[in-house]
């Protein structure tokens, strides 16, 4: 009897999750009120012309984690989080350290959005604040403790953070994930 009860409730979790398809680096979800949800709630993800949500790769991940979305290959097979772990880190070998400021910043209550335009990985919008309605605070790089940026690499990050009009917040993860965070501001002497 708790078997059956066990199967159930997994079955029924199964159906609350929102499907997504990834191809090609994209998340896809299904057109559903529930997928624009993730948009309308917590800005995750744009919103495409056709009612479907495009999921940044750091973005899925973190809902699959939290059991809100299941992710599926071109076959329609569901993928578990090992799965997707070695995709992304075929495509970007230091997803992980990406991905652990990107889950730690969303579990502060920040919005993170991709920052390539602006030269970084990602912006950060105050807490409250949703693109759209004001600008990003940070743009954020993160990185492993135990790597090292040249002057040139440190300048050049600082330069984008200045000339976009943001902070410059340096994430450092270290072996058990865990996320320090450098600000770095301009001054004059």
């Amino acid at each position: 009897m708790a078997n059956k009860n066990k199967v159930k409730s997994e079955s029924k979790a199964s159906k609350n999750k929102v499907k997504a398809v990834f191809s090609k680096q994209r998340i896809l979800t299904e057109n559903s009120s529930e997928a624009r949800e993730f948009y309308n709630q917590s800005r995750f993800g744009s919103i495409l012309e056709d009612g479907q949500v495009q999921l940044s790769l750091h973005e899925a991940v973190y809902l699959m984690e939290k059991g809100k979305l299941e992710i599926l290959d071109g076959r329609k097979k569901s993928l578990d989080f090992i799965d997707i772990m070695k995709k992304a880190k075929r495509d970007e070998p230091n997803f992980w350290i990406r991905y652990a400021v990107f889950k730690d910043l969303r579990e502060r209550g920040y919005i993170v959005k991709t920052a390539l335009k602006f030269g970084a990985d990602f912006r950060v919008y105050d807490r409250g604040v949703k693109p759209g309605e004001d600008h990003a605070r940070w743009v954020v790089y993160p990185v492993h403790e135990g790597s090292t940026l040249t002057w040139y690499e440190f300048a050049a990050k600082n330069r984008v953070a200045h000339s976009t009009k943001k902070r410059l917040m340096i994430g450092v993860v270290d072996d058990e994930s865990d996320v320090t965070y450098w600000e770095v501001k301009w001054t004059r002497p």
